[in-house]
Formats: structure tokens, sequence, C-alpha cells
């Protein structure tokens, strides 16, 4: 039987096509097919567990089982901390959903979710040399999920949550991170503003302007466009040049539906006339979409300021398409959430990365230095291309390779820096660690 340990999907094709003929009628029956059975292929699913000790004796099993594991057991509980030592909890992450916002999938529910947070998990190891596994809770109620990954708290040394709807991903974030001593972050708001963050500041090198000067737009107003938000007002666009715009139109001061559960969009609300996204583009420098496919339009597109920065993140189909906007505009510099055109915002650029620094210095938290740091590595590691740099590579691909020795490294630095780390690192025998 073929397995699937370590492949790619092209080094799957590469040993099947040809010589298993249930791939090859797959592939012809397109996409759909073709991820069913390779989510069946070999073991189901994409996840298993191996042991990091040996246990080929009755010695071994001994030491790892009882009586002598009583011993790391008694350590910890006289110095809690020593668990670093003693178990896996130090290079060990829970990815945690209740599956109330899947990908684009909405609200399909626990178990739904269970094939996006084992890919989560494999990409955490895949690139940050992370271990994970994931957590299905059928708990839709936030105080009750709050209580559930603040009780994982002694099994990981981080929790990345996962898919879980605005508004209550905020609330959920914050009070389980004040109750926990474990970093613990939600991706879907932070990893999409690091990486958009290092795209915005590497661009504003190429044309020139200053974060201070520039006006943006940011459409969408759900867990991805809320952060970024208020992430780009931390990387220094003024509060005053930043409009937000939902499916009501513009955030604005006085909005009346403000209010409730909605009350989180005063953070970002504007004193302005301005209603609609036609009206708060023109004259924008910066567009973020995080909403709906074709929300820009040409005209929309041709209102802005020379050398318009356009991030249009709505997938599969963004705000504008690529082709269409460089059509539209030759000066514009695009970027989506899609791999198949330059300047994909990927948030496997950051979060593999964030929680093995975070780790590896035992952070208790992911603060802003943490995240801003982050992004600034990222963004150096595109600006350092001298050969590449420019409007088709303002932010590294994915793959490569120095996103885990720059960005580990980095994260590590600000948490020591910041306070938050529990250990001191030697950055220099860390980074040639990081090669490994």
């Amino acid at each position: 039987m073929t397995t699937y340990n370590d492949m790619t999907m092209l080094s799957i094709k590469e040993q099947v096509l040809g010589l298993d003929t249930e791939w090859h009628h797959a592939r012809a029956d397109g996409l759909a097919k073709v991820s069913l059975y390779y989510h069946s292929l070999g073991k189901n699913g994409k996840l298993e567990i191996t042991a990091t000790k040996q246990i080929g004796t009755a010695e071994d099993l001994s030491v790892a089982y009882s009586p002598g594991v009583a011993e790391p057991c008694l350590a910890i509980k006289a110095n809690p901390h020593t668990a670093y030592d003693y178990t896996a909890k130090g290079h060990l992450v829970g990815v945690v959903s209740n599956g109330t916002a899947v990908l684009g999938l909405g609200n399909i529910g626990a178990a739904a979710s269970k094939p996006v947070m084992e890919g989560k998990a494999v990409l955490f190891k895949k690139f940050g040399g992370v271990d994970a596994f994931d957590i299905e809770l059928d708990c839709p109620d936030p105080e009750k999920f709050i209580d559930m990954v603040v009780a994982l708290g002694p099994t990981f040394g981080g929790i990345n949550i996962e898919d879980v709807k605005a508004p209550e991903c905020f609330y959920i974030e914050k009070e389980a991170q004040r109750r926990s001593n474990i970093p613990i972050m939600h991706d879907d708001q932070h990893g999409t503003a690091i990486i958009a963050g290092a795209g915005l500041l590497n661009a504003l090198k190429l044309v020139k302007k200053d974060i201070g000067d520039i006006k943006v737009v940011v459409s969408g107003c759900g867990a991805a466009g809320f952060t970024c938000a208020k992430y780009f007002i931390s990387l220094g666009v003024k509060r005053e040049n930043l409009i937000a715009v939902d499916i009501k139109g513009v955030v604005y001061k006085g909005r009346e539906d403000i209010t409730g559960l909605s009350s989180y969009l005063a953070e970002v609300a504007s004193d302005t006339p301005k209603r609609t996204l036609k009206e708060a583009i023109v004259g924008a420098d910066v567009f973020l979409g995080v909403s709906a496919p074709k929300l820009l339009t040409p005209e929309m597109l041709l209102s802005m300021a020379n050398d318009p920065l356009v991030f249009a993140l709505a997938n599969p189909t963004p705000e504008i398409s690529y082709d269409l906007a460089r059509k539209t505009r030759s000066d514009v510099i695009m970027a989506t959430g899609r791999s198949d055109f330059p300047n994909q915002i990927n948030n496997v650029c950051a979060f593999p990365y964030i929680f093995r620094g975070a780790l590896d210095c035992r952070a208790s938290q992911i603060n802003e230095a943490i995240k801003q740091a982050c992004t600034k590595a990222i963004a150096d590691i595109a600006f350092s291309d001298k050969d590449l740099f420019g409007p088709d590579y303002i932010i590294p691909k994915p793959f490569d390779k120095r996103l885990k020795v720059e960005v580990s490294a980095a994260v590590a630095q600000a948490a020591m820096d910041s306070g938050v780390a529990r250990i001191q690192l030697d950055m220099l025998q860390y980074r040639d660690d990081l090669q490994d």
C-alpha cells in the first residue's frame, strides 16, 4: 500500500500516478475526489503519534511507565515548570476549534472541522518542527469554550485557536490568554495581520510612501479584517487615515448598530461623512480586502491614489482579480490569498515560527512586540533578495527555508526583550540549532 508520511501532493502523484488506477480516475474526476482519496490514503487522516523514546525491553517499559514514571511525576509536582524538561509540553501545540467559522465553509460544526485542524497540525510540524495535534470541541458557547481551552493548559506549551467565529473570537482569545500562563493565539486574526503587515511595509518602500501619511481602506470587519485594521495602526498608520467598511457600509462613529455583539467595531469607527466603499476608496493609498468576491471594481481602483497597494484576500475569488487589477492600472502593487499569483498572503509564513520561537523561550504569551518582530523579520527576508524584490515579490514564499530561522529567532528575541520569556537563549546558538 502506498504510504503518505512526509509526502506533498506532488510527491504522492509522482509515486502513484500511472501505478494506481484509482488515483488516475480520481484525478479525472477533479479536485473533490482527489482530496477525498488523499485523506483516506494509507492510514485515514493526516496525523499519527510516534514515540520519542525506545521501548524495546521490559527494562525500558519499567522506566517509560510504572514504576519509573513516578519520578518525573513527583518532580513536576514539586516544580510544575519541570514539565518542560520531562514531557513533550515544551514542543507541543494544541490546535483547538469549535468549527463555527471554517475557511469559506462557515459554521459546519466541530466534527466537520477536523480535516482542517489536522492539516494545521501537519503545517506546524512541516514548517516549524513543532509537534501539534487537533482538538475539536463541540462547544459553541464562548464561556464554556474558554473554560475548556484554559483547562488544556497543563498539556500544551501553546494553543492555536482556529476557525472560531467573530465577534466571539475576540473575547475568547483575550479571556483565555488572561487566564493562562502559556501563549494562546487566534491565527485567523493575527496570522493574516502579521503577513499583510510585512507586505505593507515592503510595498511602501517600493512606492516611497511614509506609513504615517498613507490612507487605508479595510473591507471586511470579521476576525481577520478587524485585526488587520488595528494592527496597521500599531505599525504606524494614523487612526484618522483608516476607514473600515463592513457589509453595512463604512464603520463610522455614531452608527446605530455598533452596540452589543458589534460594539467591538467602535475601535475602528471613523469620524467621516463617507458611507460606502465607493466613497471611502477615493484617494486611498491602500485597499485591504478580507471580505467578498469582486467588491472592488475597476472604477474604484482608478479612483485610488498613485501607486496603489491592493491586498485582495477574499479566497478563492478575491475582491478584484490580479489580472483585472493589473490591466486597470499598471502602477498597482497587488497581493492575494492565492498561491497562483504573486505576493500570496499566507499565514503559514508566520504561525509555525511564532509558536516555535515562543515555545523555545517558554513564553507566557504572544504580545504586540512579538507580532511586530515577526512582521519585520518576514519583510526583511524579501527585502534582502535584491534581485527579486519588486512589485511581484514583497513577501517571501511559504517554502522559503529562511523563515524558520529568521522569524523564530526574532520571536524569541522579542519575547526575551519584552519580559514574557521564562528562559534566556543564547541567540547565536539558537540560530544554529534552528538550522538543523
